[in-house]
C-alpha cells in the first residue's frame, strides 16, 4: 500500500547554499532515550528528541505498555517510566509505521516480559527481514508467530524469567545488539553479545548512563558486550545531539553546489556513525569541525562545509558499519566526482526500507547519472562537478533517505527533477525542505 498522503515534490537547481543551519536531534539516540527512560522509575526528561515520524511510533507503543511519556510547552519530553520488568499488556497492536529501529528494539525490550504484543507496520516495514532478532530472542525464551520469511505482522509472546545468552552477531547490525541487550535488561544474569565487527555503540553509552552494567571488551572473536540482567535503571535528564545522519544531506549538498559555504550546528560525531565524513573527505570534501565538544555523552562539533571538487575514490569496506544509512547520499556525492567510485561491502542496504542498491540506482539512472549494481554496492560514474541531467522522476520506494538524497541530487542539474513521493521525509527529518531553503534563501521545492 502507499504512503497515506503521496507528495510529488519537484526540485529546482538554483544558488548557493549559505548560512547556518542545525539538524534535527539523533534518531538512534531518540529512540533509546525514550526506551530507556520508559524502563527506569522516575522522571526522565529528554531535550532535543526528534520528533519524526519513527520515534513518534515508539513513544506511542511505549504509552501503550504503560509509560507516562509527554512534550512539554518548552520543548521538552517528560518520561515517567514503569521499572525494569515493569511494561504493562498493550490493549491493541502497536504499529510501527515504519520504524524498523522501534520494531527490533521493542522486540527485545518486550521479549523478557510476560506479555504478548503484536507488531504491525506499512508497506515497506512488512518487507522488511525480522528473523535475524527473532532468531536470538528465541533462544532466551521468547516465541514467535510471523508472516513468512520472519517478516511483519508478527505476534511476541514475551517469558519471565528470559534464559540468558551468548549471541555471536551473524551480520553486523547494531539494532540486532540491541534487541539482545534490551532483552537481557530483565533476565537473571550476564548476557553477552559478540559482535565480529563493531556497530554504532549508543545502546552501551546509554544504558550505563542510566545505571545498567554493561562491560565492554575486546577478544580475537570481536568486541564482547556483556549487561548484568535484573537491572535497576535511574532516571535521566538527556540532551539529544544532531544526527549525522540528517547532517549528511546537508554537508553533501553545499559540497556539490558552487559558491556553496554552510555551518551545520550541533552534528553528533560518535566514530561508529561519522565514516560518512571519512569519506567524503576521501574525496576531497571541504569540511572543519568547528567547537567540538560533548553533548549527552556523545561527542559532537559544529561542521563548516565549503564547494569541493570531489574526486571518485574506492570506499573501504570497513567504513560500512559506520555509515551503513548514509550510503544514498554518498552515491550522491559520486554523481559530482571525477571518476568513478566504487562502493562495496555493503549488504545490509538490500534490506533497509527499501533496497537501496537498486533504488539509487534507478534514481541516479533517471536523472543521466551512470551506474553499475553489484549485490553488496553500487559503482557511480561521476561527471567531474558539472551539473547532473535531472529532468527524471525518480521512484523513492517509501524510503525517506532515498526522497532526501535524490532532493539534494536536484539542487544541481540542467534540468528539475520530480520525487515521486517526499512524504516518507517526515519519519526522519519532518523540517528538510525548510532547512534546505534556509540555506538557499529561496523555496524552489515546490509540491509537483
Amino acid at each position: 500500500m502507499p504512503h497515506p498522503n503521496p507528495t510529488p515534490r519537484q526540485i529546482h537547481s538554483s544558488g548557493p547554499l549559505r548560512g547556518r543551519v542545525a539538524v534535527p536531534g539523533d534518531k538512534s539516540i531518540s529512540h533509546r532515550a525514550l526506551m530507556f527512560s520508559a524502563l527506569a522509575v522516575g522522571e526522565s526528561r529528554v531535550e532535543g528528541l526528534l520528533e519524526g515520524e519513527d520515534v513518534l511510533a515508539t513513544a506511542a507503543a511505549l504509552r501503550a505498555m504503560g509509560a507516562e511519556i509527554e512534550r512539554g510547552a518548552d520543548g521538552i519530553w517528560r518520561i515517567h517510566g514503569v521499572g525494569v520488568g515493569g511494561l504493562l499488556q498493550p490493549q491493541g497492536a502497536l504499529e510501527m509505521g515504519n520504524s524498523g529501529t522501534s520494531t527490533r528494539l521493542l522486540m527485545g525490550l518486550i521479549a523478557s516480559h510476560a506479555i504478548t504484543a503484536a507488531f504491525t507496520g506499512d508497506a515497506s516495514l512488512t518487507k522488511r527481514p525480522m528473523g535475524r532478532v527473532i532468531e536470538p530472542l528465541s533462544r532466551m525464551g521468547a516465541s514467535f508467530t510471523s508472516y513468512p520469511g520472519g517478516r511483519l505482522p508478527l505476534i511476541l509472546r514475551g517469558t519471565n524469567p528470559a534464559i540468558p545468552i551468548d549471541y555471536t552477531l551473524p551480520v553486523a547490525s547494531a539494532q540486532v545488539k540491541s534487541a539482545v541487550l534490551l532483552a537481557g535488561l530483565n533476565t537473571p544474569g550476564i548476557t553477552r553479545v559478540i559482535e565480529p565487527i563493531a556497530t554504532r555503540d549508543h545502546s552501551e553509552r546509554m544504558l550505563r548512563g542510566f545505571g545498567a552494567t554493561v562491560e565492554v571488551e575486546n577478544s580475537p572473536a570481536g568486541r564482547i558486550i556483556a549487561i548484568t540482567g535484573e537491572a535497576e535503571l535511574k532516571p535521566q535528564r538527556i540532551v539529544v545531539p544532531g544526527d549525522p545522519s540528517s547532517a549528511a544531506f546537508l554537508v553533501v549538498a553545499a559540497t556539490i553546489v558552487p559558491g556553496s559555504d554552510v555551518i551545520v550546528e550541533n552534528v553528533g560525531l560518535n566514530p561508529t556513525r561519522a565514516g560518512i565524513f571519512t569519506a567524503l573527505r576521501m574525496m576531497g570534501a571541504d569540511i572543519t569541525e568547528l567547537n567540538p565538544r560533548e553533548v549527552g555523552g556523545e561527542p559532537v562539533a559544529d561542521l563548516r562545509v565549503r564547494h569541493a571538487q570531489l574526486k571518485a575514490i574506492e570506499v573501504p569496506a570497513e567504513l560500512a558499519p559506520s555509515m551503513i544509512d548514509e550510503y544514498p547520499i554518498l552515491f550522491v556525492a559520486a554523481a559530482f566526482a571525477e571518476g568513478r567510485t566504487v562502493a562495496r561491502g555493503a549488504h545490509e542496504l538490500r534490506v533497509k526500507e527499501s533496497d537501496r542498491i537498486a533504488a539509487m540506482a534507478a534514481a541516479l539512472g533517471a536523472c543521466g547519472v551512470e551506474t553499475q549494481e553489484y549485490e553488496d554496492g553500487l559503482a557511480v560514474q561521476g561527471n567531474g562537478g558539472e551539473a547532473i541531467a535531472g529532468g527524471g522522476t525518480v521512484a523513492t520506494q517509501l524510503d525517506h533517505r532515498i526522497a532526501m538524497s535524490m532532493a539534494v541530487a536536484g539542487l544541481y542539474t540542467r534540468a528539475p527533477l520530480t520525487l515521486d513521493d517526499a512524504a516518507p521525509i517526515a519519519t526522519s527529518y519532518p523540517i528538510f525542505f525548510e532547512s534546505l531553503d534556509k540555506l538557499r534563501g529561496t523555496n524552489a521545492m515546490q509540491p509537483a
